[in-house]
């Protein structure tokens, strides 16, 4: 029997698996494709994510494969700076195509000894007390004490489990795809700035080596959206949108997305767990699809692994749906409001004027780069210090820099004063005394994820937090 089962091998099922075996966890994740998918659906981390990957010391890695690029122009496509002194040390895009960032993830998931399954299809599911039974397309069957999954907006493990996915279903449909071009990259440029001047729902940008990304809205809703479009059907898109298909060939890919806006009714039914565009889906304005999904696992991974362990308080592995779902809730939101606002309606057209003109107020920009990167999140932890329930950034101590103490996904208890302990939790918090200008508490305990949790110099106060969050004393 494994511990967990991870259904769905993208960066969502990778991430969490990977923060599992930083526990010591059994886990195999299960993938219906194949081979590697080659499709483009993401274009890069926002600082959020970033961070989650300097806390577990993998950001050297992906700043060499990435390209960084200025925070401004990511709400709604409205070209503004980026906010001057935001809470983070990483106020910046890094630039990475999907594929990249899943090789990153699959090598660091391999790296820690997680079992990865390709071409495993999930037909069934059935839970008891003590863990859930898989059955598979070749009638094969495995069992774990828990399962996650992390297998995309049409999730298979959601509908078994029978949640509910309320929301709006798709409305207009977008191809997507990389091609070769003959036209001039210029020519191409020229004509697609030209086009989104008033229709914000296509372009066409150079990618290196001659290919194009192209985005054109669909003629109508497609009846099978997993089905791709014809490379028929897309230059005969271009052709009505721009008047050109600039002489496209050679497709690399091509795929099409909807408008669809969904959150599921629940992220756990006993021992199942979802994650990811398994929870929630979204149009991709804005590109906080995929880092919500690395952040649902990031949330998620110690919870469960504490769970398995047998060491979790009572709690906290619900405390997954209760903060992650409404950070989910926050972001279907603000990705409606961006849709409206790349409307080619008059009325959008006048509100997203204005709201550009108000985006001119620092506060107003900062407030929506902090929604769109994630730095904002504040979970509520009922405490009156506004620093907890947040995450830290990574500040300056006196010995070196707090995310390189966070790489093994422990507790940490950063203490300004040398007076506190964690004994009985040393097993799973560390207790680091060292000093920071950019840290105006006495003490502070972060979780794995690196939320604050707690904060101040009382030790019975301390030992609270810590049976709250870590469980008993050992």
């Amino acid at each position: 029997m494994f511990d967990v089962i991870v259904v769905g091998g993208g960066p969502t099922g990778l991430m969490l698996a990977s923060e599992l075996r930083l526990h010591g966890v059994h886990v195999l994740v299960l993938e219906r494709d194949v081979e590697p998918t080659r499709i483009v659906r993401a274009l890069g981390l926002h600082a959020r994510s970033i961070e989650v990957m300097a806390q577990r010391g993998l950001l050297d890695r992906f700043l060499a494969a990435g390209r960084r690029y200025p925070l401004g122009g990511f709400f709604a496509g409205i070209r503004k700076p980026s906010p001057e002194r935001l809470d983070t040390a990483h106020a910046y895009v890094l630039g990475m195509p999907q594929p990249v960032i899943d090789r990153l993830l699959d090598e660091r998931a391999g790296e820690l000894g997680t079992e990865i399954r390709r071409g495993c299809d999930v037909v069934g599911l059935s839970q008891d007390d003590d863990g859930v039974t898989v059955e598979l397309a070749d009638g094969s069957r495995l069992r774990s004490r828990f399962l996650v999954g992390c297998d995309g907006g049409r999730s298979t493990v959601r509908k078994l489990l029978g949640v509910g996915f309320p929301g709006e279903p798709s409305s207009v449909e977008m191809l997507l795809g990389e091609l070769r071009v003959t036209e001039p990259a210029e020519t191409v440029v020229a004509v697609s700035n030209e086009i989104r001047e008033t229709n914000r729902l296509f372009g066409a940008g150079p990618i290196g080596d001659g290919v194009f990304r192209v985005l054109v809205p669909a003629e109508g809703l497609a009846e099978e959206r997993s089905v791709p479009p014809t490379f028929e059907e897309f230059t005969r898109r271009l052709r009505a949108v721009a008047g050109t298909d600039f002489g496209a060939h050679s497709p690399h890919w091509l795929s099409r997305f909807g408008n669809a806006t969904r959150l599921a009714e629940r992220y756990r039914v006993g021992r199942v767990l979802l994650a990811g565009d398994a929870a929630h889906v979204h149009p991709p304005v804005g590109g906080q699809g995929l880092n919500l999904g690395v952040q649902d696992a990031f949330n998620l991974g110690w919870k469960l692994a504490g769970e398995v362990a047998g060491w979790a308080p009572a709690g906290l592995l619900d405390s997954y749906e209760t903060e992650r779902r409404p950070v989910a809730a926050d972001v279907l939101e603000i990705t409606r409001a961006q849709m409206e606002l790349m409307s080619t309606e008059p009325g959008p057209r006048a509100v997203r004027r204005l709201v550009a003109e108000l985006m001119d107020f620092d506060e107003v920009n900062r407030y929506l780069t902090e929604r769109i990167t994630a730095i904002g999140i504040r979970y509520d932890l009922g405490a009156e210090h506004d620093l907890v329930g947040r995450r830290l950034r990574d500040i300056g101590l006196k010995r070196g820099r707090l995310y390189d103490l966070t790489h093994d996904g422990r507790g940490l208890l950063l203490d300004q004063t040398g007076r506190l302990s964690v004994t009985g939790w040393a097993d799973r918090v560390d207790h680091v005394v060292d000093v920071s200008e950019e840290l105006d508490v006495p003490a502070a305990l972060l979780r794995p994820d690196g939320h604050v949790v707690w904060a101040g110099d009382d030790q019975r106060s301390l030992l609270d937090h810590l049976a709250r969050w870590f469980g008993d004393a050992g």
